[in-house]
């Protein structure tokens, strides 16, 4: 990452991108700023539906990044089929993201390589056997207890990601 001269752009998408997807989105620039590496990559995320747009960041999810000690503030979008060729490397919170992200993609455009599901990269859901585990579980119909689990999830995979950005083994 660190021999590149224009930054990685990385795109997180789940359902309603009010949750999951700008959770990892602040988490991975606040892990590259402390880290030093900020300007190496420009992060975005989006909703795979257009219910959210335009609202704020689920203020239960603020919350626990408050918990936590740090802030961050989000407007939802809609994940667009051009993001697709816009962003370099594209990370689905859910088997159920993916499979809309690869419905949009045209066979021929090279994208299938830079698109992931974003568990892949977290260490406590690896392993062929635990293909439940892959998935980033919504916290939004349940108590806090569910978005302090996605919030586990989303520190230590987004410390994964970075580390193999930092590596040159992404994208």
């Amino acid at each position: 990452m660190s021999e590149q001269t224009k930054p990685v752009r990385i795109m997180f998408v789940c359902s309603g991108n009010i949750c999951r997807s700008p959770l990892a989105h602040r988490m991975l620039e606040k892990q590259a700023q402390e880290r030093g590496v900020a300007t190496l990559i420009e992060v975005e995320s989006s909703g795979t539906d257009s219910y959210h747009v335009g609202d704020e960041a689920d203020r239960r999810m603020r919350g626990t990044a408050r918990n936590h000690g740090w802030t961050f503030s989000h407007r939802a979008r809609q994940f667009q089929t051009e993001d697709l060729k816009r962003y370099d490397l594209v990370f689905a919170m859910d088997r159920g993201h993916l499979r809309e992200i690869s419905r949009r993609g045209q066979p021929n455009d090279g994208w299938r390589a830079r698109v992931h599901l974003f568990r892949e990269f977290d260490p406590d859901a690896s392993g062929p056997e635990n293909t439940a585990g892959r998935d980033v579980p919504d916290p939004y119909y349940g108590g806090p207890q569910g978005f302090e689990e996605v919030y586990r999830i989303v520190e230590r995979t987004c410390g994964v990601i970075l580390d193999a950005l930092e590596a040159g083994t992404l994208p």
